[in-house]
């Protein structure tokens, strides 16, 4: 699916700081015949939501285009499946996103829970005749469904350019619910920083959508401050980079590869940029308590001086009347001393109480930003290989059709994805990796054992080859002593046969809530 055009983009395109107008409004129930739903209300639209609960047989949406692209439409089927609502849509009359901007080059479906927390399903591709379908699988139960144009697919937060919005049908199935919700949008063109000078650069029209995607991406983290706040991720953002402009210049080249490291590129700008905003922010916080500090030493040196000034009034005036002048003096000492004493504990007690409430808002924002982390993190996971979170950790799950039967060499359909793997984790500093390797019971107890070591090891290898630190990654056999499923029949058997990784660390602290689904 390719855009039959050339596009003009500037070298140092950029994204302002995702700065977000946030408005939080009630939610209505609204009767529409004989299927109950709820509205969800955003900063300046209203878009239907509906609680789909877990049932058997799909049930059916409609996409209608917005004022931006009325002539817009679509389809939509959500199923229950295993814990997980998946949701198959088709397109009609979607135009080159570029029409909303040069910095607009792809669409992205959303669904937007009642409290507003939008999920990013995927990036819809323009296709012939100008339709697109999409496939993919969401851990909530009630939503809306909205398509948005975006610079690239990987974005966390929707822009306000929606061109698609979910309608109930007559035969819509869902169940009514009062809620409360906000709903937080990317203005239009905040894609374009203030002051910005193009530089154009042509790019050939041959050139796969995901390139010019990881163009954007490397270029917006660059305007948030990732080359300074997120050194680390925003250079293997641009190592990327330039490895997919070698792969887009040479001809040996497969427009496989280009695409593959394209999309690596992308998501690792997309967390480059999100750890810029967190540190720049934390930033603001500490020089806003720096500054209050000097406030309060400004005030110190101040009323030390007040005191000097008045000491030596007192010493003058003791010097041309010593009796009567000294006993005076000696009052106002006495009370200025008690005045100053009843000031400073006041003010000492103001301090602890507003040094108790920082630490506790300090130990709440740290194990909040602990558990957005270990979200994302199962979420970029699990876009590649099986990721389900526990209380040793995520757990990646790997099955044995990555080898050779009865051999421990990867595929390269197994180095692809766990390259793609190794690259996720090194944006994660802190991590440890624990690989363990397991078989079913077909063979002898002491040839399962070596083969489950030798895969735990060939994954470790490749891992570590990737970049992953040697010192963070583990690997362990465990034969045929931890079956998942019976040995009995050969799908049991073809469950036991597999490879997992164990994510933990401190970085991403206790388990989250929701079960990630696994995406197949």
């Amino acid at each position: 699916m390719k855009y039959p055009l050339m596009f003009v983009i500037g070298s140092a395109f950029g994204l302002s700081a995702f700065a977000q107008t946030v408005q939080q409004q009630s939610m209505v129930v609204v009767p529409a015949g004989s299927t109950p739903i709820f509205v969800v209300n955003e900063v300046s639209r209203t878009v239907v939501a509906v609680n789909y609960q877990h049932r058997s047989g799909a049930s059916s949406v409609d996409f209608a285009g917005t004022a931006l692209l009325p002539s817009a439409n679509g389809t939509a089927k959500v199923r229950s499946k295993r814990g997980t609502m998946e949701v198959e849509a088709e397109f009609g009359n979607l135009q080159n996103p570029t029409t909303f901007g040069t910095e607009y080059l792809t669409y992205v479906l959303w669904a937007i829970s009642p409290d507003g927390r939008a999920a990013n399903l995927g990036e819809v591709l323009v296709g012939d005749n100008d339709r697109s379908k999409l496939k993919a699988t969401v851990n909530l139960q009630a939503f809306a469904l909205i398509v948005t144009a975006e610079p690239y697919y990987a974005v966390h937060q929707p822009s306000n350019v929606v061109v698609l919005e979910n309608v109930v049908r007559s035969d819509t199935k869902g169940t009514s619910e009062a809620v409360d919700a906000k709903y937080e949008l990317m203005e239009r063109g905040g894609y374009i920083p203030t002051g910005y000078k193009f530089d154009p650069v042509v790019l050939d029209a041959k050139l796969p959508l995901e390139f010019l995607e990881a163009r954007n991406a490397v270029r917006i983290a660059k305007s948030e401050g990732a080359e300074t706040y997120a050194a680390d991720s925003y250079q293997h953002a641009v190592q990327l980079m330039n490895a997919a402009d070698a792969d887009a210049t040479q001809n040996h080249s497969t427009k496989k590869q280009l695409i593959a490291t394209s999309r690596e590129t992308v998501q690792t700008a997309e967390d480059a940029r999100s750890i810029a905003v967190k540190k720049i922010d934390e930033v603001r916080r500490a020089d806003e308590r720096q500054a209050s500090k000097d406030a309060q030493a400004r005030s110190q040196a101040q009323a030390d001086s007040a005191n000097l000034l008045t000491a030596q009034a007192q010493s003058d005036a003791a010097g041309a009347n010593a009796a009567a002048l000294q006993a005076r003096a000696d009052m106002a000492t006495n009370q200025a001393a008690s005045a100053a004493a009843i000031t400073a504990a006041q003010a000492d007690a103001d301090q602890s109480r507003r040094n108790a409430q920082l630490s506790e808002q300090n130990a709440h924002q740290a194990e909040s930003d602990k558990a957005v982390m270990r979200a994302q993190l199962s979420e970029q996971l699990n876009k590649i290989l099986e990721t389900r979170d526990s209380a040793r950790g995520l757990i990646v799950s790997m099955s044995d059709v990555l080898f050779d039967t009865g051999q421990y060499s990867l595929k390269p359909g197994a180095r692809e994805k766990l390259a793609k793997v190794a690259g996720i984790l090194i944006a994660y500093p802190g991590l440890n990796i624990a690989v363990g390797g397991y078989t079913d019971n077909v063979g002898g107890d002491a040839m399962n054992q070596k083969l489950s070591e030798n895969r735990a090891g060939a994954v470790r290898d490749y891992l570590v080859q990737s970049g992953v630190a040697t010192n963070t990654v583990t690997a362990q056999g465990f034969g045929n002593t931890q079956p998942v499923a019976s040995n009995d029949n050969s799908s049991g058997r073809q469950e036991n046969r597999r490879v997992e990784l164990v994510v933990s660390g401190d970085a991403i602290g206790s388990p989250a809530n929701a079960t990630i689904g696994s995406v197949q």
